[in-house]
């Protein structure tokens, strides 16, 4: 022991400690003054708002969507065969076995089965996991989006992708509105806004069947409608074909996802006269009693050079009223002569063409109005844009110039928000109506007004008369640009028609376009018939007096039938016979989602009446 114990050793082991101790007070001295790491919180989320229609139906709510995941590696090591496993949960995924199988056999260790399901869905795989024991699957909650109405108003809605941020659309244009940016400021997250949209969706509906129908019996390739609140500039209805189901936008064609209205910049034809009319009138370059001789071409010699554009007919001696009653292209063109070049095209301009309307949408086209110092203006350039070509325009160009004629000459900026309101109901914005420069005389838009009308009765629009309410129209068939061979197209139309009504005091702007229509292709036969059809239900959708109206006396007492309020208690309950206003209370319910489909009272659901409501159950309703 002595012989152990040396003074040398003592004193290399005291050293040795007395450094550890050292270093240890050192290190705890450090943690005891170092600041105190916060403990890590949850990530504060923020809910989307909705959006909704002006009366507060919904459009696009937030909702739960699941991602399927399968850890491949512990499959292979549980006693699970995958073939077992492919057989039970194909049927609940709406898979095939081999479609299941085919993702199983794979050298990942982890791999997804499929993603984005919905409520109803995951319940069924959940129940098919917990029952047979397939701990090597795992459900991934992930925030989503419900379009109850599918594929109605789809490229004005838009849509949220899988990052949850707006991809087009409402959903896109206001996404910081709906679902704002976390400010790590604030104590509590600013949550979603919910949006009112300007449509009316039962209306919208209507028009859309409409639409639905026009493109079939045309065999049409495209169509736009849209009908505008000419006071306001609210967009009552804004109807894009073809169109994608917003629940299943993956899988849409691009063509479906393409907003027309807001986006497609074409040649009006015809419709175009009554703003080349207007701008001469408001010249004072023509008067209504001036007469011009249509022989059935239109002719003018500039710089050595003859330009030539037919018209359909011999019209003869014919006022301006004449020339956009007939559309007789002879009477425009000359009218055009009495117009100096660049004030026709600064006219046009300060009409809106050539610039964005600046509506609450993405991807607004600017059109194109040539500028007369462009290589591309010619002695045919004048009298051509008079006519409605060698100029491109947007359909919300055409309807907002228009409310221009509607309102005395002073167009309104058209608005698709008809206000937006916080969580708690309160209003943060509230749409008014937003008026521009004016652009004509109250007595040209008046004087224009009457020649629509004109158009209506007697001219080339008389499909669109609806005898009881009166009514003003222009139809208009373009030749399309042919993209591939240059100039313009033997076979491909754009036939398209506007209306304002009622004359005595406008309050709808009503624009269709119908593009690529087989066979008949003329507007006044195709579209006008369509105009008259919409300009019906807009008229009574809205109350409008009728001038051939029945009336008769009535006491005044109304008797209501007390229709019983529907509760959600454990199971399902029976919807049928059920309006889609006594369905928008449970529209706000957490319990359970609704998938309305159609307009009217409910014919069909399911699940059927009298199943267990389950947490976030999917109720599909059709109505009629």
């Amino acid at each position: 022991m002595n012989d152990f114990f040396k003074i040398k050793r003592l004193i290399t082991l005291l050293v040795l400690l007395v450094i550890f101790v050292i270093a240890l007070v050192v290190s705890y001295t450090k943690l005891a003054f170092a600041p105190v790491t916060p403990i890590a919180k949850n990530k504060p989320t923020v809910e989307r708002g909705s959006i909704v229609d002006r009366s507060g139906y919904p459009l696009a709510v937030q909702t739960n969507f699941y991602h399927v995941g399968v850890s491949v590696k512990n499959l292979k090591d549980s006693s699970k065969s995958k073939e077992n496993f492919a057989q039970n949960i194909a049927p609940v995924l709406d898979m095939t076995e081999s479609e299941v199988m085919t993702i199983l056999n794979t050298s990942k260790s982890f791999v997804y089965l499929k993603k984005k399901i919905s409520q109803t869905e995951y319940e069924k795989a959940k129940q098919v996991t917990e029952y047979n024991n397939y701990n090597f699957v795992s459900f991934e909650k992930i925030p989503g989006r419900n379009y109850p109405n599918h594929a109605l108003a789809s490229q004005l809605i838009g849509f949220m992708g899988d990052d949850g941020k707006g991809l087009a659309g409402i959903e896109f244009s206001q996404q910081n509105i709906l679902q704002p940016a976390i400010d790590e400021s604030l104590s509590e997250p600013e949550q979603g806004k919910n949006i009112y949209l300007t449509i009316d969706e039962n209306l919208q509906y209507k028009l859309e069947q409409i639409s639905y129908k026009t493109l079939k019996e045309t065999q049409a390739e495209s169509m736009m409608l849209i009908a505008a609140d000419s006071k306001n500039g609210e967009i009552l209805s804004y109807v894009s074909l073809p169109a994608a189901d917003l629940n299943d936008y993956g899988s849409s064609s691009s063509e479906s996802r393409f907003d027309r209205p807001a986006m497609n910049a074409y040649e009006p034809g015809s419709v175009f006269k009554i703003f080349t009319v207007g701008i001469a009138y408001d010249e004072k370059v023509i008067s209504p009693n001036d007469k011009f001789l249509c022989n059935g071409l239109y002719e003018r010699k500039t710089n050595g050079k003859t330009v030539r554009i037919k018209c359909l007919d011999h019209h003869g001696y014919c006022t301006p009223r004449d020339g956009l009653r007939f559309s007789c292209n002879d009477v425009l063109g000359q009218i055009s002569d009495r117009l100096d070049d660049d004030d026709f095209i600064a006219r046009i301009k300060l009409l809106g063409f050539g610039s964005r309307t600046d509506i609450e949408l993405p991807g607004e086209t600017t059109g194109s109005v040539k500028d007369t110092s462009s290589r591309l203006w010619s002695p045919r350039s004048k009298p051509t844009i008079a006519i409605g070509q060698e100029i491109s325009v947007s359909a919300l160009q055409m309807v907002q110039a228009t409310t221009a004629i509607a309102n005395g000459g002073v167009p309104v900026q058209l608005s698709v928000i008809k206000q937006i309101t916080n969580r708690d109901g309160s209003i943060f914005y509230e749409h008014t109506p937003t008026y521009k420069n004016r652009v004509f005389t109250k007595a040209t838009a008046d004087y224009i007004l009457s020649c629509m009308e004109t158009v209506a009765t007697t001219g080339t629009g008389s499909r669109a008369n609806i005898n009881d309410i009166s009514i003003g129209v222009k139809t208009g068939t373009a030749q399309m640009a042919d993209k591939e061979h240059g100039g313009y197209s033997q076979t491909d139309f754009l036939s398209n028609c506007m209306a304002v009504f009622p004359i005595e005091d406008p309050q709808i702007v009503l624009y269709i376009v119908v593009e690529k229509a087989k066979g008949e292709t003329y507007s006044g036969r195709i579209v006008a018939p369509v105009i008259a059809e919409a300009a019906d239900i807009i008229i009574d959708h809205l109350g409008m007096s009728r001038g051939d109206a029945a009336s008769l006396e009535h006491n005044g007492r109304f008797t209501f039938s007390n229709n019983s309020t529907i509760n959600i208690g454990k199971t399902v309950p029976d919807f049928t016979g059920k309006s889609k206003r006594e369905l928008l209370p449970l529209m706000e319910t957490s319990r359970v989602q609704l998938n309305i489909n159609g307009s009217g009272w409910v014919v069909s659901q399911n699940p059927a009446p009298g199943e267990p409501i389950t947490e976030n159950m999917v109720i599909e309703l059709n109505l009629e």
